[in-house]
């Protein structure tokens, strides 16, 4: 039959049922997809609050098919961006014998640079014997790759130092100058996804697209009819990040670099380029070593210490010169021009972010270990994020497993801007009552209190032994994590993983393999991890997520809340923490037959008023105080894996 509506595809009798052994029509599944329809037909917005186990990727995907429209759908993370291009997609393809075409476009840094590869194997200045040994492997994997797409190459890890010598930014792309640009895979990559129906992209190039729109050279959203988000819970940090105006230490010093080695090519006669490339990478180290040791983010004063402005100074003045220097280069190449033109911008740029601030923005410094960072970010994205809805009528729909605080998406919408927007809630279909309990441990100290982590690994040990390992620790800080991996040392007989150790995506997989581990994480762990069957039965989580009091952001939040007289702590602290908790405990039940403990070791869940809003927000699980029930509870789950 030819389908009609979303129900001839997900229904009881529908081409998914026929076509799949196995496949469970649910009924919010249906429900969310023809609300989408309706969305599409109206070119209006919703938003979707699907829970765990909805079946949310098909709920989207349907309707976008049948409407036969361009469509964007963008993801949190390039692991969902993968599984919906290589999985998912595929299977609606089929069933629908569909013609349209569909592109998984990523962002530049993931597509390697020919030109930039052939320049920085030519300087050759690297600082290990390794970084040399992987631009050689890329090298040799450049002359036959027809995609560029670095994920390629397994050899050469992603989080490897050398891939920002092989790829390109906006600040260092010669775009139609550059001498290969007709073998460009960026621009390959991107004609390819404008003629395509639908385009798989992530947040981060979204919102990069869409600011390009404002500087004219946007081309995805332009044409698009439908936009679909999601993992829309992280587009509030997102998009702030795009609408703000930032500068690294390390695009300084990547302009130092990078004019040098076009200087090899080109103009090695000139012994200034040199000395004033030198001159700027000291002065942006002084800047950085004017700042302090601590690794942290603050707000900008409205006066800095007089060391900090001698350097700010010495960084302007060296910027200039390299300038000068460069606009006389530039005529020798267009690599040594287009580093004249960055020069100009960067010294725009920095001079805009070392002094006073415009009215409704949020000025702040942050440092790590060997850069520091400044920002400008709107203090509310929601009219921004409206005037880029607002250029074409098209249909927009958000959706994800956590947009509320008790029932309610104000904080998602009001953050957004979408108060007009259409609004579902979708519960979960799993079980929680019997497939999951709630433990919150007795005799618990303050969360302030020196010996707090300590308490928490003592009284998370009982857990892990009756679980066997299982388990997923997660923190609110990267040094809570390091205080607490040093006191479970030999205190368990699992295998111990910690965050930071190896990739992300390894440490899973290790996790999985290894089916009795216990894994460290912090905030990237609260997120986008699916671990599914008997390796994770456990989640133990040892604060209620609050941001840190001292965030510069959160601080300029709270002075604008009071000065409208409300209340920072209901309205903003509160409700986000409630959201990041609910991404937390949704790594335990990721299946129907998922059986596991949620273990919250914060004594203010059940201590304090607001507890109930956290609460109220998480499945309908059952709860308990008594270790002894949590025992009992994980003999059941032994017994129904292993019956007899």
């Amino acid at each position: 039959m030819t389908p009609t509506n979303s129900l001839d595809i997900l229904g009881d009798q529908g081409l998914l049922k026929q076509a799949i052994t196995g496949f469970t029509p649910r009924h919010a599944q249906q429900e969310m997809a023809l609300a989408i329809e309706k969305v599409i037909e109206l070119n209006s917005e919703l938003i979707v609050e699907a829970g765990t186990g909805t079946g949310k990727t098909f709920g989207y995907l349907v309707p976008a098919f049948l409407s036969n429209k361009k469509t964007i759908i963008s993801t949190g993370t390039k692991n969902l961006q993968d599984q919906l291009f290589f999985n998912d997609i595929p299977v609606i393809q089929k069933i629908l014998s569909s013609s349209m075409k569909v592109v998984l476009l990523k962002g530049r840094a993931n597509y390697l640079c020919l030109h930039r590869l052939k320049l920085n194997r030519e300087d050759g200045r690297f600082a290990s014997r390794q970084l040399v040994s992987e631009l050689q492997t890329i090298f040799e994997w450049s002359a036959h790759t027809k995609t560029g797409d670095i994920a390629e190459l397994e050899s050469v890890p992603e989080d490897s130092t050398i891939w920002p010598y092989a790829t390109s930014t906006a600040d260092n792309c010669l775009n139609q100058d550059c001498p290969v640009y007709k073998d460009c895979f960026v621009v390959k990559a991107r004609q390819q996804s404008l003629a395509a129906d639908i385009v798989v992209v992530n947040h981060h190039l979204f919102f990069a697209d869409m600011a390009l729109q404002d500087e004219g050279f946007g081309e995805l959203l332009p044409g698009a009819e439908i936009v679909i988000f999601d993992e829309a819970h992280h587009l509030p940090d997102i998009a702030a990040q795009f609408f703000s105006t930032n500068l690294t230490s390390r695009q300084l010093l990547e302009l130092a670099r990078d004019a040098e080695a076009e200087a090899l090519e080109s103009a090695q006669d000139m012994q200034q380029l040199s000395a004033d490339s030198i001159q700027l990478q000291r002065a942006v180290q002084s800047m950085r070593t004017a700042f302090g040791s601590e690794l942290r983010a603050l707000p900008w004063p409205d006066k800095q210490p007089q060391h900090i402005e001698a350097t700010i100074d010495e960084v302007k003045d060296s910027l200039k010169d390299f300038e000068t220097t460069l606009k006389e280069a530039g005529v020798r190449s267009k690599g040594l021009e287009s580093c004249w033109k960055r020069a100009g911008q960067l010294i725009e740029r920095f001079d805009f972010l070392t002094k006073a601030a415009p009215v409704d923005t949020i000025h702040w410094y942050e440092t790590h270990a060997q850069s520091f960072a400044l920002h400008l970010t709107p203090m509310i994205v929601a009219e921004h994020f409206k005037r880029c809805m607002q250029d074409k009528k098209r249909s927009w729909i958000f959706t994800s497993a956590t947009l509320t605080v008790k029932n309610n998406f104000k904080l998602f919408s009001d953050t957004m801007g979408l108060e007009h927007a259409m609004q579902l809630q979708l519960k979960s279909p799993f079980d929680y009552q019997n497939q999951a309990l709630l433990y919150a441990p007795r005799g618990m100290p303050d969360t302030h209190s020196e010996y707090f982590t300590e308490a928490v690994i003592d009284a998370a040990i009982p857990v892990l032994i009756a679980n066997q390992g299982k388990a997923f620790l997660l923190f609110t800080s990267h040094r809570a994590l390091e205080k607490a991996a040093i006191y479970l040392e030999n205190k368990l007989p699992f295998p111990l993983l910690r965050q930071g150790t190896k990739p992300k995506r390894q440490l899973v997989d290790e996790f999985k393999a290894l089916g009795n581990a216990v894994l460290l994480g912090t905030s990237s762990f609260w997120y986008g991890v699916d671990v599914r069957g008997d390796a994770l039965s456990c989640v133990i989580i040892d604060k209620l997520p609050f941001a840190m009091p001292d965030d510069p952001i959160l601080q300029a939040k709270i002075k604008m809340l009071r000065q409208k007289g409300l209340d920072p702590f209901s309205h903003y602290q509160l409700p986000h923490a409630v959201l990041i908790l609910k991404q937390g405990a949704g790594r335990l039940i990721r299946d129907s037959k998922d059986r596991g403990i949620l273990m919250i070791c914060d004594p203010r869940l059940v201590g304090n008023r607001y507890g109930e809003v956290f609460l109220q927000s998480l499945p309908d699980m059952s709860r308990t105080r008594d270790l002894e029930k949590v025992k009992s509870f994980v003999a059941r789950i032994e017994l129904c894996e292993n019956p007899g």
